[in-house]
């Protein structure tokens, strides 16, 4: 499923927009991801908020 993904972003519109992901860490200590799709101009401030 992940590979569709990837592959419509590359074509059309899709280009504008990029996948992230972020490091969140949890109330016990450990690490879990969190992923997003947004637009190429807010993927700086996605990282520092």
């Amino acid at each position: 499923m992940a590979k569709k993904v990837v592959a419509t972003l590359k074509t059309g519109a899709g280009k504008d927009f990029a996948k992230v992901y972020r490091a969140v860490k949890n109330k016990k200590g450990s690490y879990s991801f969190k992923s997003e799709i947004i637009a190429n101009d807010n993927v700086k401030s996605f990282f520092k908020g």
